[in-house]
């Protein structure tokens, strides 16, 4: 027989070791749907029922131990002794028949308790069932704690394989009926932690029928005491961090058993078994209900911040008991793991009641009057904190983990023994996070301007860049946890700028930027917020995609729509509240732009118009200009061009280039925009240039309606020329700038004849005069240039009347010069028409006036330059004299 019949007795110690010594073949006879803890506090209580069992899986044995015989074999000689003595006496007949009865009786149970113990062992494990109903704590004592035990024990033969250990077992059990044992006290131990007592039961005697099919209602009541306590904390922790494999718990027992009126004497019982690691129980399951965040008021008049958390743990055993108010330490992980944790806050948790197989719940009341320095300290080699990492962790909605430490009860009902127990054992637990993509919605950009690289600045500074500045506007959503003050005074990101789902580039906005904020409250269906506005300077947007910035540019110029770019950004705030200030970090932040177009689908809305044009340089072929340009923004979007270079285009042809630097163009007019430009198209197209040049030329000074293709190159923008070239596809018609020339002194403001001028008539000829008598005619000039003076080197010209009739022709081959302003030209030679109808028309006009249209070849110059042009004019004004 086994030396084990109070292994019950040794709570979870008894279950597996039952379960260790059980065949592979075999499943539990007994219940394994408590968890260890539940088969160890029913098993504290039954063992003694079975107290000379073989190993059953739950909770004891069932046969009696080797010195059982002994015991039985005593009595059986007293009782021998007694009936000789009367069969001296008396020798009655049924004195004698009752003595051979019971010697038999004895004799079977001799041959159960030494000739078969492995037969009587192996009956008892494979054929009970304890099927636990509940298990309580009665109460708390100073020493730990009295638990009511309750529950079904069976021994069913039928689970019994071997047909001859099932007949031994049912004739042996049939004749012992039941098993009673006496009060005893079970201790268990740990090999491996050097025999650390974990812990004493105090079992009451206990009788079970161990006939076949007949169930014992179990009830009792026992007295456990806690150990070690600093060893018990010793091995949560190595629980809890994982550093327990197999464990191996050892019991030992002094119990006392009988069988009805055998006694079975008192057994002295140890019994080891191993758990293994996967056997081990985990932290059960929980799950957060609610979660509040409030500001309170501390007791020295200043603020904190309290937190209300319920949540409720899975509960799978059939216990009931209450848990007194206990107090906890809040830890949080340093900045490396080989440091001590960091204290965060302080709870304590409400008295816990719990019920049989039902979830618990658990409220929770945490506080924290300040953030220790130590939390808010930057991590060595790294720019974040430990509250960076935590809150991180959290707010992107990664499980963070948190530390909860044992601490000082706030009750004074509680144990001490407790409150020992619980100190110095941290339970890492894990904490859901939470996602926070729509933190920040509502993005928006007001007031924005657009300033292009400095040409000056170094390939790699901020500056090298096209910068953004603008009025962020933003509606951060506050959780429904959080209810309490908070205000945003400086915001920073890095953002990630994207069109149609392709990323355009990259936003920095590393640099701490003031905000502030204003709270909205919730409304309708509208949840709380804060409002926040912050101002951005000259933050950087690094352009990652250069086809994609083709496409932004092109849909904003032509498309004639607003063009909606994603923001996907990690924001880092600074945040003032009752803690006081410290910094949440990577908050994801993703949003939409919507940037109103440049124009709607064509340039007509900026009419551009040159108010002053000076001639800085001239060689033959070339000339520098340089001119003040007035324009209208439609757009709400300022701009900074440090400086830009864009080619000029006619048909095709290149003909020079413009240079703006800094140049800075706010919403509506713009004023004396200072633009350079280089006429040159014998360079880069050779006489095909010089002829478009001039078919430009004459178009443009006749007044028809030209324009030039703008269109950026490699080095239109410094350090930039990826952008430049992406952007040199998106050619731009804009209409040629009108000269504006000055005013004619000598007209009469009241001139009826400004009134009907032709607006396709020159600007440039104000007025002419011809002279009858000495066939000449004078011109009025309007020159254009307020600084350079033009030389006019050839001019064949016809004059028409009515657009057809011929009136007379001009050849003037001498040069003479056209100065800033308002001026007369020499007598030009007129050969007149005159069998024409023109010079009949012009006779008639004698002293008054009639409108003429003009055609010549004009040479003109300035300074080195010269052009040959051809020039259309109609409507021009003349005044007839002789």
């Amino acid at each position: 027989m086994s030396d084990n019949p109070a292994s019950p007795l040794l709570g979870e110690a008894g279950v597996e070791q039952s379960r260790s010594e059980r065949p592979r073949s075999q499943k539990s006879v007994a219940s394994t749907r408590s968890k260890h803890s539940n088969q160890s506090k029913h098993s504290e209580e039954t063992t003694p029922l079975l107290s000379q069992d073989a190993n059953n899986p739950n909770y004891g044995d069932a046969q009696a131990h080797d010195a059982a015989p002994s015991a039985a074999a005593s009595s059986l000689k007293s009782l021998q002794n007694g009936g000789s003595s009367k069969r001296k006496a008396s020798r009655r007949w049924p004195t004698i028949i009752a003595l051979i009865i019971l010697a038999l009786l004895v004799i079977v149970i001799l041959c159960l308790g030494f000739a078969a113990p492995e037969v009587v062992k192996e009956y008892a494990r494979e054929a009970m069932v304890f099927e636990p109903t509940d298990l309580s704590i009665d109460s708390f004592t100073s020493t730990g704690v009295r638990a009511r035990i309750r529950g079904d024990f069976t021994l069913d033969a039928s689970r019994v394989q071997k047909k001859p250990v099932r007949d031994l077992g049912r004739a042996g059990t049939w004749i012992a009926k039941a098993v009673e044992s006496r009060s005893s006290k079970v201790m268990v131990f740990l090999p491996e932690y050097g025999n650390l007592l974990l812990g004493t039961a105090d079992v009451p005697p206990i009788v079970v029928d161990i006939r076949s099919g007949h169930t014992t209602h179990i009830d009792v009541l026992s007295d456990l005491a806690a150990g070690d306590l600093d060893g018990i904390r010793r091995i949560a922790n190595d629980w809890l961090e994982g550093r327990i494999g197999d464990l191996s718990v050892r019991g030992v027992a002094d119990v006392t058993l009988k069988s009805g009126i055998f006694g079975l004497g008192t057994q002295s019982l140890a019994e080891t078994i191993t758990f293994k690691g996967h056997e081990l129980p985990a932290i059960p399951k929980y799950n957060i209900t609610k979660l509040n965040f409030h500001e309170i008021k501390l007791a020295d008049g200043g603020r904190g911040m309290g937190a209300d958390v319920s949540l409720t743990v899975k509960n799978e055993y059939p216990v009931e008991f209450a848990v007194p108010s206990l107090g906890f330490d809040i830890l949080v992980q340093g900045c490396s793991p080989d440091q001590p944790y960091l204290r965060l806050a302080d709870a304590i948790t409400e008295e816990v009641q719990v019920h049989p197989k039902k979830d618990v719940e658990v409220r929770v009341g945490g506080y924290l009057q300040k953030l220790p320095e130590t939390l808010l300290a930057t991590c060595p080699q790294t720019r974040k904190s430990p509250l960076d990492a935590l809150l991180g962790e959290y707010i992107r909605g990664d499980d963070t983990t948190i530390y909860v430490r044992g601490s000082s009860s706030p009750s004074g009902n509680t144990p001490d023994w407790v409150t020992a127990l619980i100190q110095d054992i941290t339970v890492p637990v894990p904490f859901p996070g939470k996602s926070f993509n729509n933190l920040i919605r509502n993005f928006s950009l007001a007031d924005v301007h657009f300033a292009l690289p400095d040409p000056f600045a170094t390939p790699d500074a901020p500056e090298a860049s096209p910068r953004i500045s603008a009025i962020v506007k933003a509606l951060v959503g506050l959780p429904k946890e959080m209810n309490f003050p908070i205000d945003v005074s400086h915001v920073r990101a890095d953002a990630d700028v994207y069109y149609h789902e392709k990323k355009l580039g990259h936003l920095d906005l590393n640099k701490w930027q003031e905000a502030n904020t204003t709270r909205i409250e919730a409304h309708d269906d509208v949840e709380a917020g804060l409002a926040v506005q912050s101002i951005v300077k000259n933050a950087p947007l690094r352009i990652t995609d250069d086809d994609v910035f083709t496409d932004v540019v092109k849909d904003l110029m032509f498309g004639g729509r607003p063009v909606v770019l994603g923001v996907k950004a990690d924001v880092d705030v600074e945040t003032e509240t009752a803690l006081g200030k410290f910094v949440v970090r990577d908050i994801p932040a993703e949003g939409k732009v919507f940037v109103k177009p440049i124009s709607g689908g064509d340039l007509k809305g900026f009419s551009p118009q040159v108010g002053s044009l000076r001639i800085l340089e001239t060689t033959r072929s070339t000339l520098t200009l340089e001119a003040k340009i007035n324009i209208t923004n439609p757009t709400e979007y300022s701009a900074t061009v440090p400086y830009v270079n864009i080619k000029m285009f006619s048909n095709g042809t290149e003909l020079g280039h413009g240079t703006a630097r800094n140049v800075s163009v706010v919403p509506g007019p713009n004023h004396n925009l200072l633009v350079e430009a280089l006429w040159d198209p014998l360079t880069p197209n050779g006489q095909k240039g010089i002829a478009q040049g001039k078919e430009l030329l004459s178009q443009y000074i006749s007044g028809f309606n030209t324009s030039l293709t703008l269109a950026t190159h490699a080095g239109s923008i410094p350090h930039q020329p990826n952008l430049g070239k992406a952007l040199s596809s998106l050619s731009i018609d804009m209409p040629t700038p009108k000269l504006t020339p000055p005013k004619n002194p000598n007209r009469d403001p009241d001139d009826e004849d400004d009134d009907d001028r032709d607006p396709n008539a020159p600007k440039f000829i104000d007025d002419a005069t011809f002279h009858l008598i000495t066939s000449t005619a004078t011109f009025t000039l309007l020159s254009p240039l307020p600084h350079s003076t033009i030389t006019i080197t050839y001019l064949n010209a016809t004059a028409y009347y009515n657009h057809t009739e011929a009136v007379g022709a001009i050849l003037y081959e001498l040069p003479f010069e056209v100065p800033p302003g308002a001026s007369t030209s020499p007598r030009l030679p007129v050969d007149w028409d005159l069998g024409g109808v023109g010079y009949e028309a012009v006779k008639q006009a004698l002293g008054g006036r009639l409108k003429l249209d003009a055609r010549a070849d004009v040479g003109i110059g300035v300074g080195m330059w010269q052009q040959r042009v051809w020039f259309q004019g109609r409507g021009v004004g003349a005044s007839v004299s002789l």
